[in-house]
């Protein structure tokens, strides 16, 4: 857990009954976590889902522009990744289903850094038809 994208991205491609152990540990090393899906055809709303999942989560304080700023640039960084490279989905007739864990704290290893945010994107996309997507991984790492 000394990886904070290594971390986030282990949490995201987890089941269930591994992803529960894996945020507990990634807890106990005074990680804040959260985690949460989305399915849509808009990023703007990817964006929206994920800040308002950290604010709930207190990863951001909704207050913090520093905060606000890094976080928003790690998600940029792993939608495109999702995205390969330019964000757009709608605009280009793409629905993405995705499941998503941000990660936010301080590497064990690297206290002197300060604190790091990581967004991880996992799940499919294509064509708005079942069975015409394929799966997509995204990963954004800033420093706060």
């Amino acid at each position: 857990m000394d990886n904070i994208g290594k971390t986030a991205a282990l949490i995201t491609l987890a089941n269930e009954e591994e992803r529960s152990q894996l945020i507990s540990t990634a807890r106990s090393f005074n990680y804040q976590v959260c985690t949460g899906k989305v399915g849509t055809m808009d990023p703007g709303k990817i964006i929206s889902a994920m800040m308002t999942a950290a604010k709930r989560e207190n990863i951001w304080d909704g207050v913090s522009f520093r905060q606000e700023h890094a976080l928003y640039d790690a998600m940029k960084e792993a939608l495109s990744g999702i995205c390969r490279g330019q964000i757009a989905l709608h605009e280009i007739y793409l629905s993405v289903g995705l499941s998503f864990t941000i990660v936010c704290g301080q590497m064990p290893t690297h206290k002197s850094e300060g604190k790091w945010v990581a967004v991880c994107l996992y799940g499919t996309i294509g064509a708005p038809i079942k069975g015409f997507e394929h799966e997509a991984i995204g990963l954004g790492i800033n420093h706060i």
